[in-house]
């Protein structure tokens, strides 16, 4: 009989982790560890730029039934880590709209698609793979990949005292090689970034053997700018779903409130601190406020008399099976088919069909309101519980839609054919090419074919199908598109790329404990535009969010007022910090600035200067200011 402390196979975990990119140069976080976790802040550093997010893999041994038996670390085994980055996204193809959405899906040509033949490589940036063991080993870089013909960052390795993997992504650095501004939101030619993924292998030897680990992927991707808020619908939710309905998971037997309905509620409520038209419907004070506490303890207890209530509140929600549009239903967020078509049930994002059968149970009384334990660290849960805590915590992070293509990752993890495993990726085979070219036309046929790129993973193939710059469709993709509706949803991304926050200004004046209830409750109401530093014009404003991305500030929580209670202010809020954009002086001696205000009309072709207006001479007065006493009298004068 089988010995169950005996280890006869290796896996790491995240079998996903999730690195963002950041021009830090030192410092750095690592990647939520489990289910809930936030990485501690301040998430800039004290130079104002914003640190990197570091992905931790680790390494578990399993037994013959598969049962995780221990974390294998330098303690009892010699590691070495294999990592192979590489961003393929100018030589792919277009993003037109997701190719799995049938008789919607567009065919795409090639991004950059008058190169042809050999100089297509030229667009890849590859640096091969890099390799690292021991135990707080220096960084090792991948600094050899070009993109035509100039050298590109896109990262580093280290290991942690127990000789854990840390992988470190870009600098944030996007750039075109001929110097032409961005146009479009997803399909720049000629352009860059410094985001990636690909392969993470790793050999264990153990007693002079060596055992080969199953490999894990790691994506580096843009940053997370609203730090501690979640998705309704998550990346994790997404994929769940699909083994759930493929048969690879079994679901619960019954649904439990806290652990089925509530984050649906939680995560709804919670985007009232990226998105006014949350706020005013869903928000603190709002009559819908589902975690308001005396609608919460109706909500979660099953008893006939609050029947009605739940099945009122299940109306709300948009059915993933319908087939129409209703463009009042809920999650209050775009779907993959907006932008693209009209009058269709996918121009909405709705719930996975998993999370609407249980809020579906939930509705008709079938739950239970049984505790559910939410842990504080990742050492606090069984040995046996941490591998999935880690890939469920990487992929929670990310956004289950729209995708649009998205910001992290996007549609293709929704295909069985992409996996080995629950949540686990399947790998090309070490040193196997990644195919990039499928014809001059992907189509949709071709795209989801037995012989397609949805098959395997290799270097660079998770971020491929993603905007080119990452910042140019972070600044398209926000919220109020319908001009007949005044409130600024339905949204994208808010809970990663905001839409209206409340400022530092207004939070501080929110604490002052010495102005009247009723102003501070104002400045409380006041959200501001995330990008109002940025120009109104789309084609600046894209240009803006390329130079200056790391100027603007991120939502993070913050404690809120001794009153809260009294006063009827939440005792947390989620506030942007670290908001430091430049002034136009620092921008005007860019040639592609030039042209792009000169065109909008915010500068004199012939002067080259911004006209004179009050606002120009309050600028020209603080030339003289030290930048970080400027930035304050800036910042202390917004409101």
């Amino acid at each position: 009989m089988a010995d169950p402390q005996e280890v006869v196979q290796y896996a790491i975990h995240p079998a996903i982790g999730i690195a963002r990119v950041g021009n830090s140069p030192d410092e750095f976080f690592t990647a939520p560890q489990y289910p809930g976790d936030v990485p501690a802040g301040p998430y800039k550093d004290a130079q104002g730029a914003v640190k990197r997010q570091a992905a931790q893999f680790r390494i578990y041994g399993l037994n013959q039934a598969g049962e995780v038996v221990k974390e294998i670390t330098e303690d009892s085994a010699r590691i070495e880590w294999r990592v192979h980055l590489a961003n393929r996204k100018a030589g792919w193809y277009q993003f037109n709209n997701a190719m799995d959405l049938g008789p919607f899906s567009m065919t795409s040509a090639f991004r950059n698609n008058s190169m042809t033949g050999k100089d297509r490589e030229s667009l890849v940036i590859d640096p091969g793979p890099r390799t690292i063991s021991g135990r707080n080993a220096a960084s090792v870089v991948f600094d050899t990949g070009k993109f035509q013909g100039a050298s590109v960052y896109l990262g580093e390795l280290r290991t942690d005292g127990n000789g854990r993997l840390l992988v470190l992504g870009g600098r944030g650095h996007s750039q075109s090689a001929s110097g032409s501004p961005a146009t479009t939101f997803a399909n720049n030619d000629d352009w860059h970034d410094d985001t990636s993924d690909g392969p993470v292998r790793a050999t264990v030897v153990v007693d002079g053997v060596a055992h080969e680990a199953v490999p894990a992927m790691v994506a580096v991707t843009p940053p997370n700018f609203g730090q501690g808020l979640f998705s309704v619908i998550t990346m994790y939710d997404v994929v769940y779903d699909l083994f759930v309905r493929e048969g690879w998971i079994g679901q619960p037997d019954q649904v439990v409130f806290e652990r089925d309905v509530l984050p649906i509620f939680e995560r709804l409520v919670q985007c009232q601190w990226v998105n006014q038209g949350i706020y005013f419907l869903f928000g603190q004070n709002s009559p819908a406020d589902l975690l308001a506490p005396d609608l919460l303890k109706q909500l979660s207890t099953p008893d006939s008399q609050h029947r009605a209530e739940r099945e009122r509140l299940f109306r709300w929600f948009l059915d993933p099976d319908g087939t129409g549009p209703e463009p009042v239903k809920l999650p209050p967020f775009y779907g993959d088919l907006f932008g693209d078509y009209e009058n269709q049930h996918g121009v909405g994002l709705s719930l996975t069909r998993t999370q609407y059968a249980a809020l579906r149970k939930w509705a008709e009384g079938e739950f239970v309101n049984d505790k559910v334990s939410r842990s504080k660290s990742l050492a606090e849960l069984p040995v046996s519980e941490q591998p999935h805590a880690l890939d469920r915590a990487a992929l929670e992070e990310c956004l289950g839609g729209p995708f649009h293509p998205g910001i992290e990752l996007t549609w293709p993890m929704r295909h069985l054919s992409m996996w080995h495993a629950p949540f686990r990726l399947n790998v090309l085979p070490e040193n196997e090419p990644v195919r990039d070219d499928f014809g001059p036309l992907l189509t949709p046929e071709s795209c989801l074919g037995k012989e397609g790129p949805l098959t395997a993973s290799g270097p660079g193939t998770l971020t491929r199908w993603m905007g080119v710059p990452w910042q140019t469709d972070e600044a398209s993709c926000l919220a109020g598109y319908i001009s007949s509706t005044y409130l600024p949803i339905p949204s994208f991304w808010a809970v990663r790329v905001p839409n209206d926050v409340l400022s530092a200004e207004a939070y501080d004046r929110v604490l002052d404990g010495k102005l009247p209830l009723a102003q501070r409750l104002k400045h409380f109401d006041h959200r501001q535009f995330w990008l109002r530093d940025f120009s109104t014009q789309y084609q600046a404003r894209i240009n803006s969010m390329v130079k200056f991305w790391d100027q603007i500030g991120i939502v993070a929580q913050q404690p809120g007022p001794p009153d809260s209670g009294s006063a009827g202010l939440p005792s947390s809020m989620w506030v942007e910090t670290g908001r430091l954009y430049s002034e136009f002086d620092q921008r005007k001696s860019d040639p592609t600035w030039q042209q792009l205000l000169i065109a909008e009309g915010r500068v004199d072709a012939a002067r080259e200067e911004q006209p004179v207006t009050a606002a120009t001479a309050f600028h020209r007065h603080l030339a003289d200011i030290p930048p970080k006493q400027r930035r304050r009298r800036y910042r202390r004068d917004q409101l």
